[in-house]
């Protein structure tokens, strides 16, 4: 640490060189990690809330009424957006992020299985599932029994059926995933989880805040939510395309009393009760404030108008792709995540030639090639992107290698 301070205006103008260094994340050559509305009036009011509740500690309550208020109707807003049967409570809470939330759930789901005498109990996931699920089992003393994809990039069920026993815990489905946007067979696994005993978690981490409103538009959505029997618990992530800053997600459980599960409590220290219910203690008060904005300021309406825009910069870079030789689409994808694969270019090389252009797609390596989250923000580079991947799948030099990482 510093002997003295630095100046003001030398504190910001250090902050400002350094930040040179990171992508711009509202210029629109981003394909992950942020999720920019494309909304000036929707970012202003983040900036405003934010400002507003920037110190604010969502730790306590009882110390912060207000907030816990917004909290709870944060919450019940997710849990009617993605059709919870009506309860007592919201029976969940907001978390960080969506590894925070698929924490969350699998702990319960863990005390729930150990209710009924499992020892070790199971997580059975595709290998498409998020890493979250490998951490929960690191953390929680649980084995992940990993499964593998059928022919159309989903969660083989078939492999589910064989792998089920009584030691697991819960079956996790993707609503959709990270790799390749494509919607696992949700109905089919939470009816066989159903079928078992065993719970059923919805990974809607990215499409909490797509599929509610693709279907509000008339696409054509299989069924994922609340609405399925076997379904016990979701993750759903504000801050992807709910439009608020890091970070913003929600873990609800479809019964009242199993919230219990991930409530924890201590009275054995000089202060008094100590309660969380989220793995955080004290946690920023901002992201629960702008959540419960944007929320209550886009509504159904607002959300679904982004969509429809975000969704025709989708098509038209869908299209771009069919027309590209060479180059195809992985799978299905349902919403604004794609991945693309080719048997005769190495993408991989394509991506380091589209990063010298100062784009930053992100890679896959199973199928190797590229993938990319789209955003509103899209809308005005979509023309250039399509040029400038043309250009590069017709002329790239070698692959640069390197460790491919999550982004």
């Amino acid at each position: 640490m510093r002997e003295s301070g630095l100046a003001f205006d030398d504190v910001l103008a250090e902050l400002v060189r350094r930040q040179g260094a990171d992508p711009d994340v509202h210029g629109g050559r981003l394909f992950g990690l942020t999720y920019p509305s494309g909304r000036a009036d929707v970012e202003e009011l983040v900036v405003a809330v934010n400002r507003r509740f920037l110190f604010g500690n969502a730790l306590n309550p009882f110390r912060f009424p207000g907030l816990a208020a917004l909290e709870t109707e944060v919450v019940a807003s997710v849990a009617d957006l993605l059709h919870r049967p009506p309860g007592a409570l919201p029976a969940g809470t907001m978390t960080s992020g969506g590894t925070e939330s698929i924490l969350l759930s699998m702990l319960v789901h863990r005390e729930r299985a150990r209710a009924r005498g499992v020892d070790r109990p199971q997580i059975i996931a595709a290998t498409s599932a998020h890493p979250a699920y490998a951490k929960a089992a690191h953390y929680f003393d649980l084995d992940l029994v990993s499964v593998p994809l059928d022919s159309k990039w989903r969660c083989d069920v078939a492999a589910v059926r064989a792998a089920l026993s009584e030691r697991t815990a819960v079956v996790v489905a993707s609503a959709f995933n990270y790799p390749y946007g494509i919607m696992d067979p949700v109905e089919e696994l939470a009816a066989l989880a159903d079928a078992a005993g065993v719970g059923c978690h919805v990974d809607a981490c990215i499409g909490g805040f797509v599929l509610p409103f693709l279907e509000h538009l008339g696409h054509d959505v299989a069924p994922f939510d609340f609405r399925l029997a076997g379904v016990t618990s979701m993750s759903s992530d504000i801050h992807k395309y709910g439009y608020v800053p890091k970070g913003a997600s929600v873990v609800l459980h479809r019964d009242d009393d199993w919230f219990a599960h991930q409530v924890f409590l201590y009275d054995k220290w000089g202060s008094g009760v100590y309660g969380s219910g989220a793995i955080a203690g004290a946690r920023p008060a901002s992201p629960v404030a702008c959540s419960w904005a944007v929320i209550n300021y886009l509504g159904i309406e607002g959300y679904s108008a982004i969509m429809n825009g975000l969704m025709d910069v989708v098509a038209r870079f869908a299209e771009a792709i069919e027309s590209l030789e060479g180059v195809e689409i992985v799978g299905e994808p349902v919403g604004p995540v794609v991945s693309l694969r080719s048997d005769s270019i190495d993408l991989h090389a394509v991506g380091d030639a589209m990063d010298d252009l100062g784009w930053h797609l992100n890679r896959n390596t199973e199928p190797r090639g590229l993938h990319l989250m789209f955003s509103p923000a899209h809308a005005q580079v979509i023309d250039e992107l399509i040029a400038d991947l043309t250009s590069c799948v017709r002329d790239h030099g070698e692959a640069r290698g390197g460790p491919v990482r999550y982004s």
